[in-house]
């Protein structure tokens, strides 16, 4: 398979996994059409094309002829440049290795990754949320993450992949969509009454099993096993952690658990005033999922290798 054919696959599922729906990623590839054409000739040609068609600025190929044909892959949650040269290892002793794939972004896709982000916006107003709100209380947040990216010397695991001459490519919110969509869709339908049920179901997929094999296990943050489960959000996509303002909002608004990769401390301090429930499902176990849902859509009509390394445990679906 080629390397572009994986990439779409991978990009065109989780545009299908979308909370926003296919309406909500219409309307911003519409807006970024709108925004490039409005642009001068100078700042087209700096302007990312690939972005009128990806609406995820943290996945994309970052290296690589997309010509190129891919029988086997490496996977990984993190990707930095001790597993390209592991990669380069590997092929070395193995024969063949013709793709590296991370989770995490690396290169242009992390410089831009905050991009991402303004989808939430969106995500709260599904949840009840008026959208004047969310977009104001994610715009000071999105913000902050790009200053908090700016520093950082984002080129290097792709330069390195370059120097070894290693194709090289990422899919974030393409996954992290998958995850979202599978949790949320589960949980309504096993409807749990109270919070140790939704550990309980958590526990039975495979990922959080294995994560608690490896003392990762889902964990209840805020509340208790017996308070009840009330309205569920399952809040793993959108780039990173959004405004701590945003539990107010979502407690007015009727949610009452949240099901999360990962929490800081203000952002607990926040919901628990708020009276909502947390649930750490688990970081790298989440992402997982999310990956291994679309590693199914990639190698479902076609014969690929997966290496797994980083923290990726594959399970078929």
């Amino acid at each position: 398979m080629k390397l572009r054919k994986i990439f779409d696959i991978g990009l065109q599922y989780g545009i299908e996994q979308d909370p926003r729906g296919k309406q909500g990623v219409d309307a911003q590839l519409k807006r970024l059409a709108e925004s490039y054409g409005e642009l001068n000739e100078s700042d087209r040609e700096s302007f990312d094309k690939e972005h009128l068609t990806n609406p995820y600025a943290d996945s994309g190929i970052l290296y690589g002829d997309p010509d190129t044909d891919i029988k086997s892959m490496m996977v990984g949650i993190d990707i930095g440049v001790s597993e390209i040269v592991l990669a380069d290892r590997l092929r070395e002793k193995r024969g063949s290795l013709d793709l590296v794939m991370t989770h995490h972004p690396e290169g242009r896709c992390l410089a831009k990754f905050h991009n991402v982000m303004y989808m939430q916006a969106d995500i709260l107003h599904k949840f009840g949320v008026p959208i004047n709100i969310g977009e104001a209380l994610i715009e000071e947040r999105a913000k902050e993450v790009e200053r908090a990216v700016m520093p950082i010397n984002h080129t290097r695991t792709v330069d390195s992949a370059k120097l070894l001459d290693i194709p090289f490519m990422g899919l974030h919110t393409p996954a992290d969509n998958c995850v979202v969509s599978f949790l949320q869709n589960l949980i309504e339908e096993k409807s749990p009454r109270v919070m140790r049920d939704i550990i309980k179901i958590l526990e039975e997929i495979p990922e959080y099993k294995h994560a608690k094999d490896n003392n990762t296990a889902p964990k209840i943050i805020c509340g208790s096993g017996n308070r009840r489960v009330g309205k569920v959000f399952v809040d793993m996509t959108g780039g990173t952690e959004g405004s701590k303002q945003n539990y107010a909002k979502l407690a007015v608004s009727g949610v009452g658990t949240i099901i999360g990769m990962h929490m800081s401390k203000e952002h607990i301090k926040e919901a628990e005033k708020n009276s909502i429930n947390v649930i750490i499902a688990g970081h790298i176990s989440s992402d997982n999922i999310g990956l291994n849902l679309i590693l199914d859509k990639i190698t479902q009509n076609a014969d690929m290798e997966i290496i797994p390394c980083s923290g990726f445990y594959r399970v078929k679906r």
